[in-house]
């Protein structure tokens, strides 16, 4: 058994399921992805966890399509809020502690200055009142992570998509008026575990250092893949056509206080694992 006992990770197919398996590996790790535990299934849940009998549960399972959730409000109570409860109760029985992945969209997006864990919610879409409604289900032994603009080598993500559309001579035109954190999958799941170990409850920031838009983004993102950055051109959110049905927070910054203020080492810089990304995507 290794030093965090036994581990369930929900979610495991996912990108940031995928690096955290990886990160894993030398631990007592069970992942589980959507086809072998549906958490909204309260049953299969608690029949799952049981199985497992973990000592800590990292929930990164999520209905993420943030447009989708907008479209079907029920759907995404049902996965990320409900689903939630469900994978708690069975950790209670279990008697394991749970650590639940969360995102930036908690809040409304309309702060002038960083969001510190103790400011106060506001989500402006039904993705981000579900996943603030998983956050509710938590207790206070328990872990919330908030992270923002997941990047990495598995699944689809912006850094990815811009790639594959500069190598293949495609129009790039990209919002320019909307700031986060870029945050890389392999460096966040490090952080996870390192608090999973820690047991450290409470709520936490956790993204890589640096601001920046999506345009400033794809512009580093052709220029490390050795293509011209002034490809790339800069638009606004309300010239997106079609529009997106779900609203996006404009600002939506993260401040790892939590980490920061309890001396715990930042995430890199998030031009070092950008680098690193697009490295290997060149390499394929």
């Amino acid at each position: 058994m290794g030093p965090l006992g036994r581990v369930l990770v929900t979610g495991a197919r996912g990108a940031l399921g995928q690096s955290l398996l990886a990160v894993l590996d030398g631990d007592d790790v069970v992942g589980l992805g959507h086809d072998g535990l549906d958490v909204a299934d309260r049953d299969a849940a608690l029949q799952a966890v049981g199985q497992v009998a973990p000592d800590v549960v990292i929930h990164a399972g999520a209905w993420t399509d943030v447009d989708g959730c907008e479209l079907d409000p029920d759907r995404a109570l049902r996965v990320n809020a409900l689903g939630t409860r469900n994978i708690v109760e069975g950790a209670r029985l279990a008697g394991a502690r749970v650590l639940y992945v969360s995102t930036d969209y908690v809040f409304d997006g309309r702060a002038s200055r960083p969001y510190v864990e103790w400011d106060a919610t506001g989500p402006v879409s039904a993705y981000g009142k579900s996943k603030l409604g998983g956050e509710s289900e938590l207790g206070p032994e328990d872990t919330v992570v908030r992270t923002s603009w997941l990047c990495g080598s598995a699944g689809r993500n912006f850094v990815k998509t811009i790639f594959q559309r500069a190598t293949s001579d495609q129009p790039l035109r990209v919002v320019d008026d909307q700031q986060g954190c870029p945050t890389f999958t392999d460096d966040l799941a490090g952080m996870l575990r390192r608090l999973a170990l820690e047991r450290r409850p409470g709520v936490f920031h956790i993204t890589n250092q640096g601001t920046t838009t999506w345009f400033r983004l794809a512009r580093e993102v052709v220029a490390l893949a050795g293509l011209d950055p002034e490809r790339v051109q800069p638009s606004t959110t309300a010239e997106l056509d079609p529009p997106r049905p779900a609203p996006r927070p404009m600002f939506s910054v993260l401040d790892n206080a939590a980490l920061r203020l309890g001396g715990v080492p930042l995430l890199d810089d998030y031009h070092v694992p950008l680098e690193r990304l697009v490295k290997e995507l060149l390499a394929v």
